[in-house]
């Protein structure tokens, strides 16, 4: 039981820093090769325990994590970037890195950039944007966009209608796939496998079957596991990959409250839901003096929680773009990092919308798993705020606020949320069920599933996945 303990809530916390200066200050210098070797010597002392050997580990882990991620050379980027820029100096490229437009770190005394280093730059600088325009022509609306501005004001008007607060239900059926890389684990050694599962309790996802499973002998989390799984075993063969597959249906719907700012209730200070969700959770949500500042030019003298709640989400919006992001097992802390950063995925904006609002003293809660709009299928991550009267309320800030006329649809995602989601956490970084013996290669989100055998922990690169997704329109 004791080692069990270990394991979980190692797996849970697994700190950002070792309590070892001289490691520390190795792996924060990209000394990745001095650090592991300091790493080994303290593992080799038999001075540890179970959770700090654990944690050590991880770092020796994480290193090699952010190393995949961080795979390009400088002529790399300089070939990339030849297409946009006839006339591109090492004095551009450096310009870009101070202004961290373009991901860059030291490692092993070498410059190391992220793997999707120049498409982000044309994401988050406005002059590289407008080069690449101007080369590659005008751009368009996504498919997203153009499905959402038909399905938004739809969802609205059908929401307005009734006494309820969803509307505009479609039936989904998912079949999902997690493939193992064959030879990625000796043959007769058996895989272990944690597929996303719906969770259930919510009114905007209901009717949840379970159609079938690749494999007779299978494990669903109860519900009252944040990060919800479905869970399976296979043996591996020879040369052959190793498929988990589950497919299964459920109802999702839009939800929106017409929510009217001037009439809200206070907040119950003395509440334990208020206190556990306006409450820092180190390392991802921390009331620096970084977020202290940026809470006061955001919000200013603003006292009423749901403005305050559209002004963060505006500035946001407005000035934090959506960019291809690193493993977040390899980040320190997320909000921080999309401050000092600039830009970020779903989930780092997410968390920065979180960590601001609790601040502020707006209950607030992570929410992740698919999106799942018709040609725009792909993972995702969201938000839950609390209000009086109305109960915890959606909120995407990566949709950010909408092209309309309509009020209620223009700012809709501060609100609300469409149809087209998948539930499966609740939460972020809690345990699995059954337990990981290995860190997870998501520390964070669980969303493409997670892998492991007696040998260890198996990450992304050893396997893949695949979501195929069918509708049916249903009458409400």
């Amino acid at each position: 039981m004791k080692t069990l303990f270990i394991i979980l809530f190692s797996s849970l916390i697994m700190i950002a820093q070792t309590k070892y200066p001289e490691i520390n200050n190795a792996i924060a210098a990209g000394s990745f090769d001095e650090a592991k070797k300091l790493i080994e010597v303290k593992l080799n002392s038999g001075n540890l325990d179970d959770e700090e050997k654990y944690n050590l580990n991880f770092q020796i882990d994480k290193m090699e994590r952010i190393k995949k991620d961080f795979n390009k050379t400088r002529d790399d980027i300089k070939k990339q970037l030849s297409k946009y820029y006839t006339d591109l100096t090492d004095s551009m490229i450096d310009a870009w890195e101070k202004d961290n437009s373009l991901e860059m770190k030291m490692i092993n005394s070498e410059k190391k950039y992220f793997r999707n280093a120049v498409p982000n730059l044309f994401r988050v600088n406005k002059e590289a944007q407008k080069i690449k325009q101007a080369v590659e022509g005008k751009t368009y609306h996504s498919k997203l966009n153009q499905f959402l501005s038909k399905h938004l004001p739809e969802s609205v008007q059908k929401i307005s209608e009734s006494d309820l607060k969803i509307g505009n239900p479609v039936r989904i059926k998912i079949n999902y796939t997690l493939t193992v890389d064959k030879n990625a684990v000796p043959a007769g050694e058996t895989i272990r496998c944690w597929l996303p599962y719906p969770r259930e309790g919510h009114s905007r996802q209901t009717d949840i079957k379970l159609i079938s499973v690749n494999d007779d002998n299978y494990t669903i989390a109860d519900n009252e596991y944040p990060q919800r799984t479905l869970y399976m075993e296979k043996k591996a063969v020879a040369d052959s990959s190793t498929v988990f597959n589950m497919q299964l249906e459920y109802t999702a719907y839009s939800e929106w409250h017409n929510v009217n700012a001037d009439s809200l209730k206070p907040y119950r200070p003395a509440t334990d839901l208020y206190r556990e969700y306006t409450s820092e959770r180190p390392p991802h949500i921390v009331f620096t003096d970084k977020i202290k500042a940026l809470s006061e030019k955001i919000v200013g003298r603003e006292l009423n929680p749901y403005k305050k709640l559209k002004l963060i989400y505006t500035w946001v919006d407005e000035n934090i773009p959506w960019a291809s992001a690193r493993e977040y097992s390899t980040i320190d802390s997320i909000s921080n990092y999309c401050i000092n950063n600039m830009h970020g995925d779903c989930g780092i904006k997410t968390l920065l919308f979180i960590t601001l609002c609790r601040y502020n003293g707006i209950p607030a809660k992570w929410q992740s798993g698919w999106m799942l709009h018709p040609g725009s299928v792909n993972l995702h991550d969201w938000s839950e705020v609390y209000l009086e009267e109305y109960g915890w309320v959606p909120v995407d800030q990566d949709y950010g606020i909408q092209e309309s006329n309509d009020e209620r649809v223009k700012y809709y995602y501060t609100n609300g949320i469409d149809s087209y989601r998948l539930i499966v956490n609740d939460d972020y970084s809690k345990p699995l069920y059954p337990p990981k013996k290995y860190p997870r290669s998501e520390t964070i989100d669980f969303q493409r599933g997670e892998v492991e055998w007696d040998g260890g922990n198996l990450y992304f690169d050893k396997w893949d996945y695949n979501m195929e997704v069918e509708y049916q329109m249903l009458n409400q």
